[in-house]
């Protein structure tokens, strides 16, 4: 039997005062998990805690754009080739469901009023994000886990960069660069988006000849000490960890802890 695995974090560049919160949505996670519950379901029941979690750079606490808008940013991602992402929504607390709705559709990325009104038609909350005043530049939520079945899963979710233009996307919801899911890993990334997206950082991770470990410190490496960055990584062989060259609060649970 396959043995489940949820692996969350909680942004490049924060530190241990934000652990609780990244431990909470990997209990959740797991409670999911060992339930027998999917790991897509897992992974979002994380992720939406997180983005609940004003502490942290998604959703409630999104990050301010130079123009005082609060633009979110989410990607989904599943082991047996689903994917689902929308860039600069608003008024949307919890735009990971959004993103997740679009596994099954034929168009599986929207972007800004595009993806709202789309949120919309289906019923997803549209309220005001107030937002963070905290600064940051780096930091994102996000989660990787496997269920019973073997099937994985990865969500990731944004509040952005304080201060950056509006219509700034990172590297949070771009397939590839922020998030990857294949039959044998699923990887997402935190931190600096644009230096990420230049690196095409998850995908490259996911091919990399090695462990687990051994991928995510080669992705790790491929960024000068001055970049923060980050990884979390699963893969069915049964590893899983997360990985940083700077804070970042991470969590994970498994059946032998």
């Amino acid at each position: 039997m396959i043995q489940p695995m949820i692996v969350c974090h909680g942004g490049a560049g924060h530190g241990a005062e934000d652990q609780p919160g990244v431990d909470t949505a990997a209990d959740a996670g797991w409670a999911i998990l060992i339930g027998g519950g999917s790991a897509l379901e897992a992974v979002l029941a994380s992720v939406e805690l997180m983005e609940n979690d004003p502490a942290l750079n998604a959703g409630t606490g999104g990050r301010k754009r130079d123009d005082g808008s609060v633009q979110l940013d989410a990607g989904v991602a599943t082991s047996d080739g689903r994917l689902g992402a929308v860039m600069c929504i608003e008024n949307t607390p919890n735009p990971v469901y959004v993103a997740a709705a679009l596994l099954d559709e034929e168009v599986n990325i929207l972007v800004g009023d595009g993806a709202r009104k789309w949120a919309d038609k289906r019923k997803f909350p549209n309220a005001v994000v107030e937002g963070s005043e905290r600064p940051s530049s780096t930091d994102t939520v996000g989660a990787v886990a496997i269920d019973s079945t073997g099937l994985m899963a990865v969500a990731s979710s944004t509040g952005g960069c304080t201060g950056r233009p509006r219509g700034r996307v990172g590297d949070t919801p771009l397939w590839g660069p922020g998030f990857w899911a294949d039959e044998h890993m699923v990887v997402a990334a935190t931190g600096i988006g644009e230096e990420i997206t230049r690196k095409m950082l998850c995908h490259r991770v996911a091919i990399f000849d090695g462990n687990l470990q051994e991928s995510l410190e080669y992705g790790i490496s491929m960024f000068e000490s001055s970049i923060e960055v980050g990884l979390i990584g699963l893969t069915a062989r049964g590893e899983g960890m997360g990985l940083a060259n700077t804070g970042m609060p991470w969590a994970i649970r498994k059946a032998t802890q």
